[in-house]
């Protein structure tokens, strides 16, 4: 019970910081509740490989497989961004590993936010939950096995092309307004998903779409110009190009189109936190 002790409640809160519901009031209730986040993040990430031989080597083993395929599928079909013509076997390898990482978190969360609710549906209705607790839960999740497959990626990257640029010490800037954005979205699918199935179905639907939609196997720099800004307003490629250019190309992204991303994905972040939250009351009895 400690775990789900009592606090000020959101209300009081954004009258704290001025009457306007604060981008800190849902870090705030995030820590509040760390100890209930870490301890059902580590019995999900404990239950993913129980029972298996093998354990956590297929979470490697995985976007292992996954980087040999593609690479085997595309490379010598498909002019990747940023290289060229002339882009190596092992440069290909990369740049399409890297997409596949930033777009695997993504479609993650996208295919678990509708359900998540659902998921917890048992305890949540026999207790206080703070149900806005499951996002970060589930990106937190998807993060780590990002970060295997990143640690994958580097690893590959040093064989191949015998160094890795100083700019991917970068990386943790692109990340961070990810997550923020990805938090959003989830607080958005989470209370839509729990009004209707259809939206699990809708996921499903449209997510392989995106994959083709986003630069993973070329870049935008392959895109004809007449529609390339309308690519652009796909903010998942904005992030994998920019995740590329740190890791893989070893150069700065556009600050403007850093500074756009980092924007749309703070309001995604507070917007959603708002619409779960106007919502959450009556989740309970819906789910």
């Amino acid at each position: 019970m400690a775990l789900l002790s009592s606090e000020p409640g959101i209300a009081e809160r954004s009258s704290r910081y001025g009457g306007v519901l604060n981008l800190f009031v849902p870090v705030e209730r995030a820590w509040h509740f760390r100890d209930l986040i870490r301890a059902i993040l580590t019995r999900e990430l404990a239950s993913r490989f129980r029972g298996s031989m093998f354990g956590w080597m297929w979470a490697v083993a995985a976007p292992l497989v996954l980087m040999t395929g593609y690479t085997i599928v595309f490379s010598g079909i498909i002019t990747v961004a940023h290289v060229g013509a002339h882009t190596t076997f092992g440069t290909r390898a990369l740049l399409i590993f890297s997409g596949i990482t930033i777009f695997s978190l993504v479609s993650e969360l996208l295919y678990r936010g509708p359900v998540l609710l659902h998921e917890h549906a048992s305890f949540i209705k026999k207790s206080i939950f703070p149900t806005e607790t499951l996002a970060w839960i589930a990106v937190l999740r998807g993060l780590v096995y990002a970060l295997i497959s990143m640690a994958v990626l580097l690893l590959f990257e040093l064989a191949l092309t015998w160094q890795i640029p100083w700019t991917t010490l970068l990386v943790p800037l692109v990340i961070l307004p990810l997550l923020a954005f990805l938090l959003g979205v989830t607080w958005f699918l989470m209370a839509l998903g729990a009004f209707t199935r259809d939206i699990a179905h809708l996921m499903t639907t449209i997510v392989p779409l995106m994959m083709w939609m986003t630069p993973i196997f070329y870049g935008f720099s392959d895109i004809p110009e007449r529609i390339r800004p309308w690519m652009r307003l796909n903010i998942i490629g904005d992030y994998v190009d920019m995740f590329r250019d740190l890791v893989i190309v070893g150069s700065i992204p556009s600050l403007t189109l850093y500074g756009a991303c980092c924007a749309f994905s703070v309001a995604t972040f507070a917007l959603g936190y708002v619409f779960f939250i106007r919502y959450k009351s009556i989740i309970v009895d819906v789910i």
